[in-house]
């Protein structure tokens, strides 16, 4: 299996970019974000791969971190999620983004991406909000304004609050994520504790 290609960019299309690696020509399928973030053309590049194996072909899949590689395979586990669909999710949502959209249970969020549904939208977040590691992607939110803690900081610490009221850590995740988003990202800790135990109780 490949787990990683250094090579030059040969090519960038649409989907994908070959990757010349010692005068070898490797199709790699990427989502747009990894695309953009590509070199130019006969620079060097690093990729992490994810490697398909099926009956009828053989298929690389490069990410430009390994946490965009990590979501890739975390949304193949929901029914109806294939290579191409959650690669349209990471075109629009960075892994942090996305951490955000689940714990928020934010269907509209991941529906912008093409080919996901309101349907699928709602079996990704419900099947995923247990699966995403306590606070990933927490510091992405919204700029706070000067002088306020950081982000990542203040929404941790108001999900352990919660957890310490009783409240199970998914849930609590996602309440403390709609507060904040809800406040612009400037929610004070208290308010996010809060806001956090309203939406809990609702």
């Amino acid at each position: 299996m490949i787990g990683r290609l250094r090579g030059t960019v040969a090519e960038v299309a649409e989907e994908s970019a070959i990757i010349d690696v010692a005068g070898v020509g490797y199709l790699v399928f990427c989502s747009a974000r990894t695309l953009r973030s590509l070199p130019g053309r006969d620079e060097m590049v690093v990729l992490d791969i994810e490697t398909h194996v099926r009956e009828d072909h053989i298929h690389l899949y490069g990410f430009s971190n390994p946490g965009e590689k990590e979501w890739f395979r975390r949304l193949q586990s929901v029914q109806g999620v294939g290579a191409r669909v959650a690669l349209a999710i990471l075109s629009i949502l960075t892994p942090a983004e996305l951490s955000q959209a689940v714990a928020a249970q934010d269907r509209a969020m991941i529906g912008r991406a093409s080919g996901v549904g309101p349907k699928l939208a709602a079996r990704i977040v419900g099947e995923l909000k247990d699966k995403v590691p306590a606070f990933e992607g927490f510091g992405a939110a919204a700029a706070p304004r000067a002088g306020a803690a950081p982000a990542d900081g203040r929404l941790a610490d108001a999900v352990s609050a919660l957890v310490n009221l009783g409240y199970r850590q998914a849930d609590a995740m996602g309440a403390v994520a709609r507060v904040n988003r809800a406040q612009g990202g400037e929610a004070s800790l208290e308010s996010l504790i809060r806001g956090g135990l309203k939406e809990l109780a609702g």
